[in-house]
């Protein structure tokens, strides 16, 4: 029996595996089966049956569009949209998180990406690269495999009409190596169910262990197959539903390909493996927690002890673990799962924290191996004993484009069995300490300057202002993309840290360069200065990190980092922080256009009083009459997107500043410009920009402007102004975002609209029920919060404000009739049991304080001259408690006072006035309570 068994599941194996030979002349031919039923027919039965006969929810099929899901192409199963639901993303005060029981059909396209029929499809008749996955869905222990497993039987048997000898059924047999048991429940089940046991076979992970990812919910699953022989010869099965049931969570180990964890420690650990396990571990859950708190990883104090976290974890998962790139960001809804009931912020913040260790893990790889490769070399140079020079690893450590954390610079040298210099080390760390001190000093601008007097003395040498035209020197690839040009330049002369001209700088020392000419945009206009690192000609591996570039007098003047000697005359070849330069170039664009957008919603006049942009954001001062409307937001928004969407080009050129004179619309500042100045004009040529018969400056945004700007207008992706506030009297400063950021505000405030018409609907309905009632008005103060703190459209911002203020209005009214009324009833039922004063002291129930005031209130009045103390018992055996003294029994009995005393009793607290009082406490005997409540008042009366 034994091995007949074993030999039917080889062939099932091989038969699942397989697509089902439909042209087998085995299976029985098409005239004698039944009409095929429609895909109609087939659809709505199943949608019927869970609806009418177990209960479950309709949901529409998403788009085939993924929406905020990069990791897909198309959406490829039915379990795409509910992803925030498994991932433990899911926002809580949506509609999805109440889901219990859900059906749906859903489109899927299945072309490209990991799970891709394309090259399959006309090779037999069961692969397409669109078709409907029909699915029910059991979230929050709604149900499980019992009643899953039961409701498939019954639809196919029953409803369908499946003949039951037909049907297959495969669960998992387990997994020694994963140390995943074989799930003999679901096998107990079919077999409950009537299904032969010759028929009820076991497979490993490949066919009957379901995961969503590398990383993530996972868990076995049972397939259903039909037998398309029917008997005849071997079986020829076709899969006709798969049951998954998650109840696993892969370990870091399914992600990454190292030997799993063993538990080791020290020398038994080879190759530190399970030390690296337990880095990732510990680092992504510490990077988790913070983030949503709000710390994020940043340059200094917590901020920079975050970064360093996330780039040992980056580092142990890569070259350790070995893991993908992307790995780490994949664990975070794993953290999200295990500690998000605990820590609500985790999965308010899920998203958010999954982008932002994405982000970094990803620029921080890039710089993890240019930083190995700089060490490599470094260390072919050092003689067997010479430790590792500390400039090296400041520079390594401070450049913006790598910022290689010192601590785990040590241990990458401790690997290869090397020292590093830790006393130059703590010197560079005390020049750096004591550079901080000084620039945390109130001083009107920071950092090195060139004064009046060594600017003349440049002038009396002759030295050329600096040629900064190599900053505007990058093009656009075919693929989209920016290529930026390094630029090779002469240091023309070198400055101390306190500006004085030196000619040469040693190992560690911060300094100012002056160059010949630079690719480096110097702050000014608004736009953030340009960073990056600059190396010595034929000396690649050392990098000299620019912190910051800025203009005096005409002369370029570049901070750095020296990690060794450099000397006046020196050849240098600078390199700008690309994603830096990009993120300001899509920032300064986007002004442009919000400026220009302006002057059409406000007037022609209307004028710029300034701006400021990085890659993170821009802020835009506006001279205003009042504040912007909504529909003025909306209309900015909407011209911006509009020229976005065209993906128009961006114009530049250098002009003498006479031909910008009396052109109608090219706007300009209230500033000084250079002669030539520089033209940025959207969509159109400067040379017909400027002709002023063209009146071509009134139709689009032209402006003399200095900046670096994007070559088409579309990599801005979009805009979202997410704030605006009135700076002073006549000026309103705006916030913006674009790109990735102006997408996620728009979909947050889609979600929240959808939330305030769902409070909306709910309102409408009305409850007679005041716990309903209680639950909608906090509902609505938490919409409100969410609503007010949110990074969404601000014109969208202010609108659901205004109907928030009028729902919770209702909301509270409607509150208030239901309590007053829940309070007369219960009033009634006190006053038949106690019909006069001078004390009233009981238990009642009541939904909450404010229930419970009202029946006190009640009580006093209806009985005048009486003191009136009542307890309200609620779960878990909290107590709430409210009181009123009778005016005549104050100073000496004091409502505030009986509350503390009775309260107190209770281990709680309490608050209120002389004469009304209220708290709370936790008590499981009430009749001691109002023992104590009682004896107080005789004492006081």
């Amino acid at each position: 029996m034994a091995v007949s068994m074993a030999a039917a599941a080889g062939r099932l194996r091989r038969a699942i595996r397989r697509s089902p030979p439909w042209g087998s002349s085995s299976r029985r031919p098409f005239s004698s089966e039944p009409p095929p039923a429609q895909a109609t027919i087939v659809r709505d039965a199943f949608l019927n049956f869970f609806r009418d006969r177990h209960g479950h929810r309709l949901v529409p099929s998403a788009s085939v569009r993924p929406r905020g899901d990069p990791s897909l192409l198309f959406v490829n199963a039915g379990m795409n949209q509910f992803k925030p639901i498994f991932l433990g993303t899911v926002n809580p005060r949506s509609e999805m998180a109440g889901f219990r029981r859900v059906a749906n059909s859903q489109k899927c396209v299945r072309a490209g990406g990991r799970h891709s029929d394309l090259e399959d499809v006309g090779r037999d008749l069961s692969h397409h690269t669109f078709f409907e996955m029909l699915g029910n869905w059991a979230f929050g222990g709604e149900y499980f495999k019992e009643e899953a497993c039961s409701m498939a039987w019954e639809l196919l048997t029953q409803v369908y009409g499946i003949p039951q000898d037909r049907l297959w059924v495969s669960y998992f047999g387990g997994d020694p190596k994963a140390g995943l048991d074989p799930d003999l429940e679901s096998r107990d089940i079919w077999l409950r169910l009537g299904v032969p046991a010759s028929h009820v076979l076991s497979f490993g992970p490949q066919e009957n262990f379901w995961e969503m990812g590398d990383t993530g919910p996972c868990g076995p699953c049972t397939e259903i197959h039909y037998d398309l022989a029917g008997r005849v010869g071997a079986p020829q099965l076709v899969e006709l539903w798969n049951l998954v049931f998650i109840q696993h969570n892969s370990a870091i180990h399914q992600g990454c390909r190292a030997p799993p964890y063993l538990g080791r420690v020290g020398a038994a650990d080879e190759g530190r493996t399970d030390m690296a396990y337990r880095v990732v571990a510990d680092h992504i859950r510490t990077l988790s927690v913070c983030i949503a708190d709000g710390v994020y990883p940043g340059m200094s104090g917590a901020p920079l002890v975050l970064r360093r976290i996330l780039r040992r974890a980056v580092r142990f998962s890569t070259e350790v673990l070995r893991a993908p790139p992307g790995f780490l960001g994949s664990l975070v809804p794993i953290v999200v799962e295990t500690l998000g009931d605990a820590y609500p912020e985790l999965q308010k913040n899920s998203a958010q924290i999954t982008n932002l260790v994405s982000e970094d893990e990803a620029a921080f790889l890039a710089s993890l191996q240019r930083g190995r490769r700089i060490i490599d070399r470094t260390l072919r140079r050092l003689g067997p004993s010479e430790l590792f020079p500390a400039e090296v690893a400041w520079s390594l450590s401070l450049s913006g484009n790598l910022g290689l954390p010192l601590d785990l610079l040590e241990l990458m040298l401790e690997e290869k069995g090397v020292q590093l210099d830790s006393a130059g080390l703590a010197r560079l760390a005390q020049e750096e300490a004591q550079h901080g001190s000084r620039q945390a000093e109130p001083i009107q601008k920071q950092g090195l300057q060139l004064n009046v007097h060594a600017l003349g003395e440049l002038q009396r040498r002759g030295v050329p202002p600096t040629d900064d035209s190599p900053k505007y020197s990058y093009s656009l690839r075919p693929s989209g993309g920016y290529e930026f040009s390094t630029c090779e330049a002469q240091v023309l002369q070198l400055y101390a840290e306190d500006g004085t001209a030196v000619a040469s700088v040693g190992k560690g020392q911060r300094c100012g360069l002056l160059l010949d000419k630079t690719n480096f945009y110097a702050e000014q206009g608004g736009q953030a200065s340009d960073r990056g690192y600059l190396v010595r000609v034929g000396q690649e591996d050392v990098l000299f990190p620019v912190a910051r570039a800025q203009v005096c007098g005409g002369f370029i003047l570049h901070e750095a980092v020296a990690p060794e000697g450099l000397k006046v005359g020196d050849q240098v070849q600078l390199h700008v922080d690309e994603a830096w330069r990009l993120g300001c170039m899509e920032k300064h664009t986007a002004t442009h256009l919000l400026s220009w957008a302006l002057r059409q919603a406000l007037g022609p006049g209307t004028e710029q009083r300034g701006s400021c942009l990085s890659p993170e954001q821009l802020r835009f001062d506006v001279a205003t009459q009042a504040p912007l409307t909504p529909e003025q937001l909306r209309a900015v928004e909407g011209t911006v997107q509009d020229a976005v969407g065209q993906d128009e080009p961006v114009y530049m050129e250098d002009v003498a500043l006479a031909c910008t004179a009396r052109v109608p619309g090219l706007r300009s500042l209230d500033e000084v410009y250079p002669d030539p100045v520089r033209v940025v004009s959207v969509g159109v040529p400067v040379a017909r920009a400027l002709d002023p018969a063209s009146r071509a400056a009134l139709q689009t945004s032209v402006e003399l402007c200095c900046g670096t700007h994007l070559l088409r207008t579309g990599a801005i992706g979009d805009l979202v102004i997410v704030a605006e506030r009135q700076l002073t009297k006549g000026t309103t400063r705006l916030l913006a975002v674009t790109g990735e950021q102006a997408q996620q505000a728009r979909e947050v405030g889609q979600s929240l609209a959808q939330e305030v018409e769902a409070a909306t609907e709910r309102l409408s309905r009305g409850s007679q029920d005041v716990v309903a009632a209680q639950r909608l008005s906090k509902d609505m103060g938490r919409l409100i919060d969410a609503v007010d703190t949110a990074v969404m459209p601000q014109w969208q911002r202010r609108e659901l404000q205004a109907a928030l203020k009028v729902l919770q209005r209702r909301a509270n009214t409607a509150l208030r009739k239901l309590e007053l009324g829940q309070a007369t009833q219960k009033t009634q039922e006190l006053l038949q049991r106690h019909s006069q004063g001078p004390l009233i002291v009981d238990t009642v129930a009541a939904e909450s304080l404010s229930v419970l005031v009202k029946v006190v209130r009640q009580l006093c009045e209806r009985v005048p001259g009486t003191s009136v103390l009542l307890l309200s018992p609620q779960p878990l055996g909290r107590v709430l408690c409210a009181c009123q003294v009778t005016p005549s029994a104050t100073p000496a009995f004091t409502a505030e006072a009986w509350a503390l005393a009775v309260c107190s009793h209770m281990g709680g607290k309490a608050w209120g006035s002389q004469v009304v009082a209220q708290g709370t406490g936790t008590t499981a005997d009430l009749e001691a309570a109002l023992s104590t409540a009682r004896a107080y008042a005789l004492d006081q009366l």
